[in-house]
């Protein structure tokens, strides 16, 4: 098995090539991207093929022509991973000049991009917050259904996928009656996330590759790990620092920074910051109240943020010790104002709601919730509760 290449990544530059790539600048802050295509036949059921991160942020998915702008489109705002009728599974995706890039891929994530009138041609690459099932129960099903296939329903060019490399252990010991599951690798990261899947689905690739109708899903998708700057002394016993951002990646779409964010033990769990040329897009992704996310979100237009009402999972009846780990996890609803105030964004917008049911807090009492909020803070920003195939476009206030 050969593994992931895994060398620092700084700011690349625009259309970086493996050929003519611009030396790195030097910077204080430092990340660890490994990159890796998925695929080369047979060798993508055995193992990785390394690449050079720079090489691998080339040549990203179609761009419809003639698209301009920066649109937010929410596919899923269910937080958790029970499954529900009136949400689905966390999962945006930010539409960039004609491109199109997948934040999370949570439950139905592939039916909701269809669903939102987007095209799969254009799908440029998706960015996973961290490992939990419900932030990427359909990042596989992206190449395995949409792989090769032509017209609207599918991709013919890789993607790129970003997002937490091996957390490196686990936490000491499983609670008392429990076990540990996936004993030759306890704690895989994305690559292998992907490349596990991919061997799980072997039978049905090979099927359809026998009747002349299939591809190998691997091949058209290029891994990018993440693993933040050695200076912020993170690790699984310390995941989320105070520290500074961390570049990601950069084209001529957009720039893209991540930092930490406390999220009980998963290690790493990622916010991501995008800018494009009509704004700054920022994804808390699953985290406690933390400096990290404002200092990330710094005078952002869009803030999408995580949150939970903590009276409304006490209601459904979860035990006291269940509704204090939530407490200790997420970010309540109550807290969303000051933290805009923190950022100072121009708009919060509330995804992976818990409870996501309905009828365990209506959409109004969650907006009354955020309202109240931002009263209690003086937001004078704009907050908005999230629902399932929403749209904000994305636009620099006018001077």
């Amino acid at each position: 098995m050969c593994t992931c290449a895994s060398h620092p990544a700084e700011h690349p530059a625009e259309h970086p090539s493996a050929e003519a790539a611009p030396a790195p600048r030097a910077a204080g802050r430092r990340t660890v991207l490994r990159a890796a295509v998925l695929g080369g036949g047979a060798a993508a059921l055995a193992g990785l093929t390394a690449q050079s991160a720079d090489a691998a942020q080339a040549a990203p998915g179609g761009r419809q022509p003639g698209h301009r702008g920066t649109e937010l489109v929410l596919l899923g705002t269910a937080g958790g991973p029970p499954p529900l009728a009136a949400r689905t599974g966390i999962a945006s995706a930010l539409v960039v000049n004609g491109r199109t890039y997948v934040i999370d891929a949570g439950r139905g994530a592939v039916t909701q991009f269809m669903r939102a009138g987007l095209s799969m041609p254009s799908l440029a690459g998706i960015f996973v917050t961290h490992l939990h099932a419900d932030h990427t129960v359909d990042l596989f099903s992206f190449p395995l259904l949409s792989a090769g296939v032509v017209g609207r329903q599918g991709f013919q060019k890789p993607i790129d996928v970003y997002g937490p490399g091996s957390a490196g252990r686990l936490p000491d010991g499983p609670p008392p009656g429990s076990h540990w599951v996936g004993a030759d690798d306890p704690v895989p990261g994305v690559a292998a996330l992907l490349r596990l899947s991919n061997a799980a689905f072997a039978y049905s690739t090979n099927g359809f590759i026998a009747e002349h109708m299939g591809s190998d899903p691997a091949d058209y998708v290029r891994v990018h790990e993440i693993q933040p700057p050695a200076s912020a002394g993170a690790s699984a016993s310390n995941t989320a620092p105070r520290m500074d951002p961390f570049p990601v990646m950069e084209n001529d779409d957009l720039k893209v920074t991540a930092i930490l964010v406390p999220h009980g033990p998963v290690f790493p769990a990622l916010a991501y910051r995008i800018e494009t040329e009509d704004g700054v897009i920022v994804f808390s992704g699953d985290t406690a109240r933390t400096p990290n996310v404002p200092r990330l979100a710094a005078g952002a237009d869009v803030l999408v943020h995580e949150a939970f009402h903590r009276d409304a999972v006490a209601a459904i009846g979860y035990p006291p010790a269940v509704v204090e780990h939530i407490g200790a996890v997420h970010t309540e609803v109550g807290e969303l104002g000051a933290v805009g105030v923190e950022a100072d964004a121009r708009h919060v917008v509330i995804s992976h709601i818990t409870p996501a049911d309905p009828a365990a807090l209506s959409d109004a009492a969650w907006q009354k919730a955020a309202d109240r909020s931002a009263r209690k803070a003086r937001y004078r920003g704009r907050i908005t509760l999230g629902t399932d195939l929403a749209r904000f476009p994305v636009a620099k206030p006018r001077r």
